[in-house]
């Protein structure tokens, strides 16, 4: 009995065991397959296994949509006309914001701000009203802030900035920091009304919960419409996008060139939709791209390593294509205002994340200035092949995109109005919160760090 019992038990597992390794082996297989899709930037991942990719970061079941016509109407039409009077600007209310003239200028004072930019302070009115009736909250929130890898804190006395502490993990950290620093020193210096007493602390990473920010009163980058209680900024790359694998540099610098090499007849640009990038990041989201534009007349979208500079195309380059496609990656994606440099359709999925200019984007109606599309991109032949036949409809939207973003709203005025418009919504709900009694570092000696104490910086050391 002992032996049958044996026997069965062996003819009873050994089935048993031959499916479990099966099973395993297939699982394996699977995960294997699913990470090599999530974590490659090859384009050789079969479109099923793209199916199955988790949505991971870029999971998304609703979209940031904004309808800020009323902001727009209320500046166009715009003078974007490069025959303009070069007299000072004035506060009289005939007073007008003039491309060519005024975009440089990051001394306009709050009226001429206010005039020029509608729409441009929308976050900043939300996040007042969103901390104004929480004066208690507030204190609770900025007394419970510690600095993580990728923030920093600072403050700004009378007119000139100081920084208290800073914590970078790498070098990517030190710039963004620096830039962020740089160009709030810049629309300080030029603000000749300054008498503000704040204290701030930013960060510099991708998401809120990166640093474990949301229900803090942070200045970030980015946010989801959930994120009430964060402040968005501008980011780095309208300072300097100082990445040594990219060299894309000061976005100023970008316009420049592109508005030199961007004078093309309409009907001269590549009738195609151009996109690089790395795969890895929301994979799910830009591998559909990817098959969607697989083999269509129109498609040139095409996987980026950085490393190899394979497939690699110049900002400037991007610019003489109709379409440019806009995807997030791990949350935002700061590559949108280059492209919107370009007088071409910027075509983007809903919008999971915020950025400061988001909401002068306009998905139809006379001022329409890019194309939306679903985030799985099934809409996506449709609404190309449509312009394609009504060049008339695409050429209008890449004026408005120009007018809108080029022209005026990520000028390096704007971008110096909205830092002071910020500066003056935060002090509105933060006086009563206690202030640091470290006096900081000022920013002009703090450029003067080494590398290495900047990444790790305090005041009280």
């Amino acid at each position: 009995m002992a032996f049958r019992r044996s026997l069965r038990w062996s003819r009873c597992r050994h089935p048993c065991l031959f499916i479990t390794s099966c099973t395993i082996a297939l699982l394996g297989i699977g995960i294997f397959a699913l990470w090599f899709g999530m974590n490659s930037d090859g384009d050789n991942v079969h479109p099923l296994l793209t199916q199955l990719i988790p949505a991971g970061h870029c999971a998304c079941k609703t979209a940031t949509i904004f309808k800020c016509t009323s902001c727009i109407e209320s500046i166009a039409p715009a003078n974007s006309s490069r025959k303009l009077s070069s007299a000072p600007s004035t506060d009289s209310p005939a007073w007008t914001f003039q491309y060519g003239r005024d975009d440089r200028n990051i001394a306009l004072t709050r009226q001429q701000c206010q005039a020029s930019f509608p729409g441009l302070f929308e976050d900043i009115d939300r996040a007042v009203r969103f901390w104004s009736p929480q004066g208690s909250m507030l204190n609770k929130a900025w007394g419970d802030i510690k600095l993580q890898n990728g923030m920093a804190r600072a403050k700004i006395n009378n007119r000139d900035l100081y920084i208290i502490e800073t914590r970078a993990a790498q070098q990517d950290h030190r710039r963004k920091i620096l830039a962020t620093l740089s160009a709030i020193h810049r629309a300080l210096i030029a603000d000749s009304a300054r008498t503000l007493n704040i204290e701030f602390v930013f960060s510099v990473e991708d998401k809120v919960e990166d640093v474990s920010g949301a229900g803090y009163p942070l200045w970030v980058y980015g946010r989801k419409a959930t994120e009430e209680s964060v402040w968005l900024i501008p980011d780095f790359g309208l300072w300097a996008w100082g990445n040594p694998a990219s060299g894309i540099g000061p976005y100023d610098q970008v316009v420049k060139h592109i508005e030199m090499h961007d004078n093309d007849s309409w009907s001269s640009k590549i009738p195609k939709l151009i996109w690089r990038g790395k795969l890895s990041f929301a994979p799910k989201l830009r591998r559909a791209l990817l098959e969607k534009a697989r083999n269509k007349s129109w498609g040139d979208v095409k996987e980026l390593i950085w490393s190899e500079k394979n497939h690699f195309i110049s900002m400037e380059d991007h610019c003489k294509y109709m379409f440019i496609a806009h995807l997030e990656g791990r949350s935002f994606s700061s590559s949108l205002k280059y492209r919107q440099a370009c007088r071409s359709v910027i075509i983007a999925h809903k919008l999971q994340y915020i950025q400061h200019h988001h909401y002068l984007l306009q998905s139809n109606g006379p001022h329409q200035n890019f194309v939306e599309v679903e985030r799985d991109f099934t809409d996506l032949s449709v609404k190309i092949e449509t312009l394609l036949t009504d060049p008339e409809q695409a050429k209008k939207i890449a004026d408005n995109n120009v007018r809108i973003f080029r022209e005026r709203y990520l000028t390096r005025a704007a971008e110096a109005c909205y830092w002071r418009e910020l500066w003056n919504g935060w002090d509105s709900v933060t006086r009563s919160v206690p202030k640091s009694d470290k006096e900081g570092l000022r920013y002009e000696s703090f450029l003067l760090l080494d590398t290495s104490a900047m990444m790790s910086y305090s005041s009280s050391t």
